[in-house]
């Protein structure tokens, strides 16, 4: 039988993509002690593998496909194929960013104060990169953890990585300017794209996982409505498509079913019962496939 060979992110990224490959419809199982997921599907075996070594993996045909953040790609740059940017990270579905920052009260004010200072950072191609672009010549080590901690007592500055910031403001730091951002990717190379099964397969999970990210931020609503409130009730619902409406039976008006951002379902059911509708359920969504 075929199979799929495909790396899971290793780390902060794990249990949401575990919960995201869940949304998508495929129970992914964690034992501790192995580097070696089990998964509901027969056709895919996966193996945990950090985000930053993942593209070299994948580049290198050793796994068919797998899923790391595009900074990371960038910071190998590796040779591989991005079949789809998924944007969720590890609290909310949003972007990361790589910043540069200094303590609160360096007098470092922007990027052209670096020359000659130093910088710890586990990106450190990117950065670099980064600097040359601006014409600033600096030390850049790499930094093995705890990079918060190395400014100033051992660095001038720092890049690091954030999704909301907190943790550069718990260590009184102060962001002077965003490198990239970061979203998490579905590579594949280019050998295994050439193979038609194993491309099917990873579009397949391509549209799977894009739909259970979709989904996250949307639910679904159904009502009934009278005859006589239909043309009110749709016009409160700013439906992704347009709303399911079907005739009940025995004339008694009609069920009408749609999809709304979660955020403001909240406001949109109160405006509903006043314009007619009645026994309105709200549901969760695992998919939503455009």
């Amino acid at each position: 039988m075929k199979t799929l060979n495909f790396g899971l992110p290793k780390g902060s990224l794990q249990e949401s993509t575990i919960d995201m490959m869940k949304k998508a419809g495929y129970t992914v199982r964690v034992n501790s002690r192995s580097y070696y997921p089990t998964i509901d599907d027969d056709e895919i075996t996966i193996r945990l593998i950090r985000p930053q070594d993942m593209s070299r993996f994948v580049e290198k045909g050793i796994i068919d496909a797998g899923l790391t953040g595009a900074d990371w790609v960038k910071e190998a740059g590796s040779d591989v194929k991005v079949v789809v940017n998924l944007v969720y990270a590890k609290q909310q579905l949003t972007k990361v960013k790589w910043v540069l920052a200094v303590p609160e009260d360096s007098e470092i004010r922007s990027v052209q104060d670096l020359n000659n200072k130093s910088i710890a950072t586990e990106l450190v191609n990117v950065t670099r990169q980064y600097l040359a672009e601006k014409g600033i010549v600096a030390d850049i080590e790499f930094s093995h953890g705890a990079t918060e901690a190395k400014a100033p007592a051992l660095v001038d500055a720092i890049v690091e990585l954030t999704e909301t910031g907190s943790s550069l403001r718990a260590n009184k730091l102060r962001i002077i300017d965003t490198i990239m951002e970061s979203a998490t990717q579905l590579i594949t190379n280019h050998q295994s794209w050439k193979d038609d099964w194993k491309r099917t397969k990873i579009e397949n999970l391509a549209m799977l996982f894009e739909g259970a990210i979709i989904a996250r931020e949307k639910v679904g609503l159904k009502m009934n409505v009278p005859g006589d409130s239909l043309e009110k009730v749709l016009k409160q619902l700013p439906a992704l498509r347009k709303p399911t409406v079907s005739t009940l039976s025995e004339g008694a008006g009609y069920a009408v079913e749609t999809m709304v951002d979660q955020s403001i379902a909240r406001n949109i059911i109160p405006a509903l019962i006043r314009a007619g509708a009645e026994g309105i359920i709200e549901y969760p969504l695992n998919k939503v496939i455009l």
